[in-house]
């Protein structure tokens, strides 16, 4: 454990003497990530904007979106509450 410490980054604090994890979570994760910016290109980007916005919509609550579009050109950005639903979801559907 001791050589672990020692190999870590100083914004690293790991104690866990069970685990063995590496990485401070909140190193990682930052609170106010709430906002999924995707691009999506196509003839079908606008039916494929709506389905992911309503499959956010569906798995979270409070979740809000904005679309652009232009020509067979999207951008969308869902907005969550939290920064966790944001990589769940990303997860779950392999953004």
């Amino acid at each position: 454990m001791k050589n672990i410490q020692k190999a870590q980054s100083t914004l690293v604090n790991d104690t866990c003497t069970d685990c063995g994890s590496f990485v401070d979570v909140g190193a990682v994760i930052d609170e106010f990530d709430t906002v999924l910016d995707l691009a999506l290109t196509g003839d079908d980007c606008q039916l494929l904007a709506n389905e992911v916005i309503a499959k956010a919509q569906a798995r979270f609550e409070g979740v809000t979106a904005t679309t652009e579009f232009e020509g067979q050109n999207a951008k969308v950005s869902i907005i969550f509450l939290y920064s966790a639903e944001k990589m769940i979801f990303q997860l779950e559907n392999g953004l």
